[in-house]
């Protein structure tokens, strides 16, 4: 943990009359390098990198490498913000590493051995422990008592329950009648995997957590301040990845559905507003260094 007396991630020197900053902020700067560093190397060198993958697979690959290259300037920019002290931008840092942590599961786990697998697996591993960093390096209750009453807790709440209880039963749907009549998915066998990794990470993690947030938030309670703006982000930035993901399969002539592709845009469009709005109901003079821990030791 930094110290009162190091550096921020800005360059600056943060005083004790300005707080510290977290540790965790700097893993920002290799998972930025490596991640843009690895998508633009997919992008350009997309025979090597995805060539044995599936034609379907490939091109959702190159797809989030593209999205990628918006969402991790995204993170530099936000972490940036946050070691200046901004609580906003460091819950919404927090929203974009869980975006990479889920995205490079999928990289490191479903993606043929290559070049660029180390790469896939460093920031895999950077952007997890960061996440849990981060989040440990807060205070919850702090985090809470920084939102007015301006806050729209239960048009944010409804918001993830619905959304995280309505992705679950559309992959019930296609998981379910292939188990009982003996067969695949169509989407799984056009990808070419053995399971589909979207729907292991949301089945048992990422759609469980939403709908959490969404009812600890309802319920006023702390954890829900932090986690509630963090998942809206994620989802919004995974939501950019899905229409990448279509608009360069459907280029390539693969028969993506544009009305898919503008349903997830428009839903990522209110993940987007629905954080602002929570967010924005935060106090003006709230900082960074009013919400996170005391340090082990302190007074």
């Amino acid at each position: 943990m930094a110290t009162a007396h190091e550096p921020s991630p800005t360059g600056a020197n943060v005083s004790p009359g300005q707080g510290r900053v977290p540790f965790w902020l700097w893993l920002t700067l290799p998972i930025v390098v490596l991640g843009v560093t690895g998508s633009v190397i997919g992008i350009v060198l997309d025979d090597r990198i995805y060539g044995d993958e599936t034609a379907d697979w490939a091109a959702q690959a190159i797809g989030q490498d593209i999205a990628n290259l918006v969402a991790f300037p995204a993170l530099l920019l936000l972490a940036i913000a946050a070691g200046r002290g901004s609580v906003r931008a460091y819950l919404g840092w927090t929203g974009i590493l869980v975006y990479s942590a889920y995205t490079y599961v999928i990289y490191s786990f479903d993606v043929h051995f290559g070049p660029l697998f180390l790469v896939w697996v460093v920031v895999l591993g950077l952007s997890v422990y960061a996440l849990i960093g981060g989040l440990s390096s807060i205070d919850p209750v702090r985090v809470r008592s920084k939102f007015t009453d301006r806050a729209p807790v239960r048009t944010t709440s409804v918001v993830l329950i619905t959304i995280g209880s309505v992705f679950y039963l559309l992959w019930l749907s296609e998981i379910v009648p292939p188990i009982l009549s003996g067969t695949v998915p169509e989407a799984l066998a056009e990808a070419g995997l053995v399971t589909n990794p979207v729907h292991v990470l949301d089945l048992a993690v990422f759609l469980p957590a939403v709908v959490l947030a969404g009812v600890l938030l309802v319920r006023r309670r702390a954890w829900g301040y932090v986690l509630a703006p963090a998942l809206l982000v994620a989802m919004a930035s995974l939501a950019v990845g899905i229409v990448s993901l279509m608009a360069v399969a459907a280029a390539r002539g693969l028969g993506w559905a544009p009305g898919v592709g503008l349903a997830i845009g428009l839903l990522a469009v209110v993940e987007v507003l629905v954080a602002v709005r929570l967010l924005g109901a935060l106090e003006p003079s709230a900082e960074l260094k009013d919400v996170l821990r005391a340090p082990r030791g302190s007074a």
